[in-house]
């Protein structure tokens, strides 16, 4: 008979075997203690393996640890701005633009991140302000001397007397006399104008908030503005008629406060020259006199004028400045979006937040100054 070869495999095994073969007797013991000792480490490595989570899967992080060093312009409801910047930051775009621009008293009326012309107006404000070239548009020198010292947004938390506050308005001038207050209607209108913005910009950084259902507690973004740092008491006002803008002068000549101003619809209703601030009134009531709104068919029906009450939506909004031409002042108005771009009876419309600004500086006898 031929020999019968053993297969490569077998052989080299029996060499091992034979090589590393256990004491006689003790064999079988020996084998299965090594066999228990292979599993015990297998477990060892599977309990690391499983303890230090699965390879290539982030851990969860809060989202304050993964926030940008500033919120972009529109931003989810999600997102967390910083509570502290590291530095102050040049502006990036119109939104910071805007916001940067309000802290230091140069304001475009309502922000709305949009670089229209009173964003530009105000640009072009601060870069004289500044000594810089005045373009009105964000270059690089301008970015250089134009920064964010704080946060973008913040969080603007609903309250309890925010809702209570809340009351429809009459549309009719009659209705309106008999209303206890002529306060916000609404909660989008509440949180857009005490943040100085557009309600448009709300819905934008906002998107997921239902403003018809929206109760106490409810916390949604807003840009982050604050009344800008004044030394020294306001000395002169200049309305710049063509502009249509009003702008605010310390005694060192220093800007307080550039902002849009609505002016008169017609030219003859225009003062011209130098007036001055006789009386200061802070949440003005309102006398609707007929003989001026002859374009309203209810007031042709009036046979008498009305005492309209105080509130952010009274016709003069939230302050009321009043120069010595009799019924001129320069006040607030319940449409704050409009201010610039439409034209008053006569007087010198500002958004609420730049009246009320201004009338905390301002005292009987400051000069206003009407240029063409």
């Amino acid at each position: 008979m031929l020999a019968t070869r053993k297969p490569l495999w077998l052989t080299a095994r029996v060499r091992i075997y034979t090589r590393y073969q256990l004491p006689r007797g003790r064999g079988k013991l020996s084998a299965a203690f090594y066999w228990l000792l292979a599993l015990g480490g297998l477990a060892f490595l599977g309990w690391i393996f499983f303890t230090s989570g699965q390879p290539g899967k982030e851990k969860p992080v809060a989202p304050a640890q993964r926030s940008p060093a500033h919120a972009p312009a529109i931003i989810p409801t999600q997102a967390v701005a910083p509570a502290v910047p590291t530095a102050p930051q040049p502006v990036r775009n119109w939104l910071e633009t805007q916001v940067a621009l309000a802290r230091l008293g140069f304001s475009c009326g309502s922000i709305d991140g949009v670089g229209g012309y009173q964003t530009r107006a105000a640009l072009r404000a601060f870069q004289t302000s500044a000594g810089l070239p005045v373009s009105g548009r964000l270059d690089t020198a301008t970015q250089a001397r134009l920064r964010l010292d704080a946060p973008l947004l913040t969080r603007y938390t609903l309250t309890t007397n925010d809702v209570a506050r809340l009351l429809p308005l009459s549309p009719t001038w009659l209705g309106k006399s008999e209303q206890a207050r002529l306060d916000y209607e609404s909660v989008l209108e509440l949180v857009a104008e005490t943040s100085w913005s557009n309600p448009a910009l709300i819905r934008q950084l906002n998107p997921q908030v239902n403003w018809d259902a929206a109760l106490p507690g409810l916390t949604v973004w807003v840009p982050n503005v604050r009344p800008p740092a004044v030394h020294g008491h306001v000395v002169l006002i200049r309305i710049l008629l063509s502009a249509k803008s009003l702008e605010a002068f310390d005694a060192a000549s220093n800007v307080v406060l550039h902002c849009p101003c609505s002016i008169a619809r017609q030219v003859e209703k225009r003062p011209m020259g130098t007036l001055h601030v006789v009386t200061v009134v802070h949440h003005p009531t309102y006398t609707f006199n007929p003989e001026i709104f002859p374009e309203s068919a209810e007031a042709r029906r009036l046979d008498r004028k009305l005492l309209l009450p105080a509130g952010p939506n009274n016709p003069v909004g939230s302050a009321w400045i009043g120069l010595d031409r009799p019924g001129y002042g320069i006040h607030g108005t319940p449409l704050p979006e409009n201010v610039g771009r439409t034209e008053s009876h006569g007087c010198f419309r500002l958004a609420n937040w730049n009246a009320e600004f201004l009338a905390q500086q301002v005292s009987p006898g400051t000069p206003v100054d009407v240029e063409p």
